[in-house]
């Protein structure tokens, strides 16, 4: 991550002479203040460049905000754009989301091959359903499948000096457990709408950010825009089995296609808008973090349960989880996390920010007089929320466990998975080495060989360990506003589409989007969901669980900023930044 200003200035010893001195300050801070006001010329809300007055009279502010961003006009452009507010479009993209939502398309971790494993075939008809609703699109835009299923538009820009702009979603959903579908106000597969909003599992991750992009592409070929920047709708269909066969596949044909750091830059799914401290903040995701499952195994002799040990394998598991469980991983803040930039966007711009978060983020300047000494800023800001806490450290969750086979025969195998998101400053390695070491005093106590990540899960009478492949934490985007990068396009985008009082800071999302597999195309990738309002501070809102829903209001939000983001993108000056 590039380099940032201090969170503070050092403050200098006070002399003999500070009074005077002060004096003198003031005296040259007035005359400074009257001569910017006297040549002071008003700065238009288009001006790419300019930043909110109260920005320029803080030197200091460490969370620069730019102007609201609009793009040039057109009167068919325009109309577009007012279109989107009316009761017949409104209505429209109520049947448009309601219907995608409707087109059952689960994906499971247990699929097989492509082809072979029928359940894939949903996404033929899902296809069909979005040619019916987007014809423009599939008319004018070159039309790609990738790996079957995966789909890509482009729309090609009248200037190929430009680098293009990749705009992602997914096609997927997780599944519904069929024990839950009477909990749900309305039928999981209804896409019911309420009148206020849509009701059904995908509704809001992610089909109303991929129908929401159609919509948008499909508002400008009719507006009759032409872009000069390439535009490319990329929708993988398995991003919640990680996305190996859809993204997986379509970022390796991107990258033939355009070339290392050959885009310049990529939205996909992620953070949108919440309130904190008093005050809205829109809060792209910038990074997010890495991620590694490890699978435990113990391997036992079995035998007639009449006549057991005093410790099973389900039992040794047992205690070996409790270890687990107990003994949490540090909770710090490196320098690159993004959510210490936003902890200094609240302090500077909340009314409700606490007094003490503020004092520690004064105080982080200082120097450690021991390396050892605990994240105090880290430690106070886990008290904002459980998600929050996990902004700030790796998390851990036993989620699959199994042994056993019949009740009056010892389990001579019993294992469990434990998921791990790595915080920034963390590796994979760190939690290999930390399983590695509550494991081994319990094989020990038992009489049983450790096997840590050395590939030799088979052996009995042992504890193993072992990970799938691992993901790093993600490379952190630019976020400096002083030149025109993709942020300023896009924090710019955000206030022209959301008004001004909201506050525009780099996040950190706690979990994994399909941009895993775009890392080489750009260093500028955003994981923004522009519209979604969480209703618990830095949690998830409604995804993945009962009652899955979207206000129209919050989707009609999503249309207008991705046309504002598009053209924005189109205008800006910003390829010899990228």
């Amino acid at each position: 991550m590039e380099k940032k200003l201090p969170l503070v200035q050092n403050q200098q010893p006070r002399g003999p002479g500070h009074r005077v001195w002060l004096r003198a300050l003031i005296a040259t801070v007035i005359l400074c203040l009257a001569i910017g006001g006297w040549f002071h010329s008003p700065q238009t809300p288009l001006a790419f460049s300019s930043d909110i007055a109260s920005n320029r009279a803080k030197p200091e502010s460490r969370c620069l905000q730019p102007s609201a961003l609009f793009p040039s006009g057109g009167e068919w452009l325009d109309y577009m754009y007012e279109f989107i507010s009316t009761p017949t479009f409104e209505n429209a993209s109520v049947l448009r989301l309601s219907g995608a939502v409707q087109v059952r398309t689960e994906s499971f971790d247990d699929l097989g091959e492509i082809g072979q494993d029928k359940r894939w075939d949903v996404f033929y008809g899902f296809h069909n359903y979005l040619r019916a609703a987007f014809p423009h699109i599939h008319e004018e835009l070159k039309v790609e499948k990738v790996n079957t299923h995966g789909l890509l538009y482009t729309w090609p820009g009248s200037d190929e000096k430009l680098k293009p702009l990749v705009l992602m979603a997914h096609q997927d959903v997780v599944p519904v457990e069929e024990k839950t579908v009477d909990s749900w106000t309305f039928p999981p597969w209804s896409g019911h709408f309420d009148g206020k909003s849509i009701w059904g599992r995908g509704s809001s991750d992610c089909k109303n950010l991929l129908i929401g992009m159609m919509e948008t592409v499909e508002l400008l070929l009719q507006a009759g825009f032409k872009p000069k920047r390439t535009i490319v709708l990329s929708f993988g269909f398995d991003e919640e089995c990680s996305g190996y066969q859809g993204a997986g596949h379509l970022g390796p044909h991107l990258l033939e296609r355009y070339g290392h750091d050959g885009v310049a830059a990529v939205v996909d799914e992620g953070e949108g808008y919440l309130e904190a401290f008093g005050r809205g903040f829109a809060v792209p995701g910038v990074a997010e973090k890495g991620y590694v499952d490890v699978e435990i195994v113990v391997r036992t002799r079995g035998g007639h349960s009449s006549i057991p040990p005093d410790h099973t394998s389900i039992g040794i598991l047992s205690e070996l989880i409790t270890s687990i469980e107990a003994q949490q991983y540090k909770t710090f803040l490196d320098d690159a996390n993004p959510f210490l930039e936003f902890l200094s966007c609240g302090a500077e711009h909340a009314p409700e920010f606490p007094k003490k978060l503020k004092k520690l983020l004064k105080e982080r300047n200082r120097p450690k007089k021991c390396k050892a000494q605990p994240d105090h800023l880290a430690l106070e800001a886990a008290k904002i929320s459980k998600a929050a806490k996990y902004l700030m450290q790796t998390s851990q969750a036993v989620d699959v466990i199994g042994g056993g086979v019949k009740v009056n025969a010892l389990p001579e195998t019993a294992k469990a998975i434990v998921n791990h998101r790595i915080n920034i400053g963390e590796q994979p390695e760190t939690v290999f080495h930390h399983l590695t070491h509550l494991a081994r005093p319990i094989a020990k106590k038992y009489n049983l060989t450790l096997h840590a990540f050395d590939d030799q899960s088979e052996a009995y009478n042992s504890i193993s360990l072992s990970s799938n492949q691992p993901l790093r934490v993600a490379p952190v985007t630019p976020t400096n506003t002083d030149v025109n990068t993709p942020f300023k396009v896009l924090a710019g985008t955000v206030r022209a589409t959301f008004g001004e009082d909201v506050i525009v800071t780099p996040f950190y999302m706690t979990g994994n989007t399909d941009t895993r597999h775009v890392w080489p195309l750009t260093k500028h990738i955003f994981r923004f969901g522009p519209g979604y309002i969480k209703e618990d501070d830095f949690g998830l809102g409604n995804i993945h669980t009962v009652d899955e829903h979207i206000s129209i209001t919050n989707h009609l939000k999503l249309v207008k900023f991705y046309t504002l983001f598009i053209r924005n993108m189109d205008e800006a000056d910003l390829d010899s930044h990228v």
